[in-house]
C-alpha cells in the first residue's frame, strides 16, 4: 500500500552567496518519513512556481518547516523594524494560503516554529518580534555554540491544557521540548487555541478551532531525532494517521 505524500514546505537560501536554492533539513524528512510513515516531498516556497489549489489537489498532508527568516509584520497587521526581520515574504505568500486552504479541506496541517507562527498568523494572530525582551521571559533562542546535540537538546517545560487535543496525544498535562525561537505568538487570532505554554507563559502549542482535520502547531522543533522522543512520535504518529484517513 501507497504511503501518504506529505508536502513539505522548503526555504530560500543561497549556494556560494550566489546561486538560489530551495532547501529542507533533512530531520525534518526523516521525520515524516520514520515518525509518521510517510512519504515526504520537498515543496518550493516560490508563489509562482505552483497554486496553492495545485498542492492541494496533489498531496495528503502539509508540514510548515522552521526557518531563520520571520513572517512579516504586514502580514498581521504590525509595522517593520529591525527587530522583525529577516524576512521571505515568497514563503509568506505560499504558506499562509496554503494553511488557510489546507485547514478548510481538512488535510491534515503541522506547523514547527515558524511553521507555528504561520499557523498563528493565517488565523489573525499577532507576534511579539523578540520575546525575551518581555518582562519575566526566558531567552528561547538557539544557543550560540556548542554542537548540533546541545542546541537541540530539551531545555524547559510545556504545560499542556487539560482535556486539549495535545494533553490527549500525550496522555500527559506536562512535557519536556526543545526550543530554538525569537518571536512568539502574542495576540492570538479568534479561531487560535494555545493548548501549551512553557513556564514563563509563552505559547508553545496551538489548535485551530473548528478544523475538519489535524490541525496543530508546536513551537518547538519535534522533528529532532522524532522517531525516538515520545513526545514526537505522539504528534508525528497522530498526522500520519491524519494522513491516512
Amino acid at each position: 500500500m501507497h504511503r501518504p505524500v506529505i508536502a513539505v514546505i522548503g526555504n530560500s537560501t543561497l549556494v556560494n552567496d550566489s546561486y538560489p536554492v530551495q532547501m529542507v533539513g533533512e530531520t525534518n524528512m526523516r521525520a515524516v518519513s520514520e515518525a509518521a510513515d510517510c512519504l515526504p516531498v520537498m515543496i518550493a516556497a516560490l508563489p509562482d512556481v505552483a497554486a496553492t489549489a495545485e498542492l492541494l489537489s496533489a498531496f495528503d498532508g502539509f508540514v510548515f518547516t522552521g526557518g531563520r527568516p520571520n513572517v512579516h509584520p504586514e502580514e498581521y497587521g504590525h509595522a517593520e523594524t529591525e527587530a522583525h526581520g529577516p524576512f521571505n515574504r515568497e514563503r509568506d505568500a505560499v504558506a499562509l494560503d496554503l494553511i488557510r486552504g489546507a485547514v478548510a479541506a481538512g488535510k491534515p496541517v503541522l506547523g514547527i516554529c515558524r511553521g507555528f507562527q504561520e499557523m498563528a498568523v493565517a488565523y489573525g494572530s499577532t507576534l511579539h518580534p523578540e520575546i525575551r525582551d518581555l518582562p519575566g521571559r526566558m531567552n528561547h533562542r538557539m544557543p550560540p555554540d556548542g554542537t548540533l546535540e546541545e542546541k537541540f537538546a530539551i531545555r524547559h517545560k510545556v504545560l499542556l491544557a487539560e482535556g486539549g487535543k495535545f494533553a490527549q496525544l500525550m496522555g500527559a498535562t506536562e512535557i519536556m521540548t526543545n526550543t530554538l525561537h525569537g518571536q512568539a505568538v502574542m495576540e492570538p487570532g479568534a479561531r487560535v487555541v494555545i493548548e501549551g505554554r512553557a513556564e514563563d507563559d509563552t505559547a508553545e502549542a496551538l489548535v485551530i478551532e473548528g478544523a475538519k482535520g489535524f490541525a496543530m502547531g508546536v513551537q518547538w522543533h519535534c522533528e529532532w531525532k522524532a522517531a525516538r522522543d515520545p513526545v514526537s512520535v505522539a504528534i508525528y504518529g497522530a498526522f500520519g494517521a491524519a494522513a491516512r484517513g
